[in-house]
Formats: C-alpha cells, structure tokens, sequence
C-alpha cells in the first residue's frame, strides 16, 4: 500500500469497509434480507442501513476533524456505535 502513501489509520478504515461489505455479501447470500421499518423514516433492508451508516461515518469523521482536537480514533468509535445503532434499530 506505499504506492498511495496511505497512513495505518486510513488502511484500517477502509480494510474495514472492505470486511464489511464481504461480511454483508455472505449474510446475504445465506439469509436474504427483508424491508422492515425502524426509526429511520423510510423502510430499508440491511445494505440500506449499511449504506447510511457508512455515509454518516463519513460525516462524523469530517465533524472531529474540523471542528475539534479530538483523535481519529474517537470518530472511529462513535463511527461503529452508530453503525450497530443504525443495524439493529435503523
């Protein structure tokens, strides 16, 4: 991964992006998803609310970053709370 000069956090994060869209692929693949409505106002399946919760950790990380000093990796972690949030509940 020299050739794009990625830093260890940047690696990690998208290494995990990339686990998980395999992960959803085989959870797919074995038990294929159903609409359901949760406390998002539309009705969404599982890749709907992988897809938002993604968008939203990107935005979440761009808030820390630009408007406080805190470290990547509490954006990180407020990042998978949401996504857990977002999966069971969303």
């Amino acid at each position: 991964m020299t050739w794009m000069v990625w830093t260890l956090p940047t690696a990690i994060f998208f290494s995990s992006i990339a686990a998980m869209l395999a992960g959803m692929t085989i959870w797919e693949l074995r038990s294929p998803t159903v609409e359901r409505k949760g406390f998002l106002p539309i009705s969404t399946t599982r890749g709907d609310r992988l897809f938002v919760s993604l968008l939203s950790a990107a935005f979440i990380h761009l808030g820390i970053i630009g408007f406080t000093t805190l470290p990547l990796l509490v954006a990180s972690a407020l990042s998978v709370l949401w996504l857990l949030i977002l999966m069971r509940w969303g």
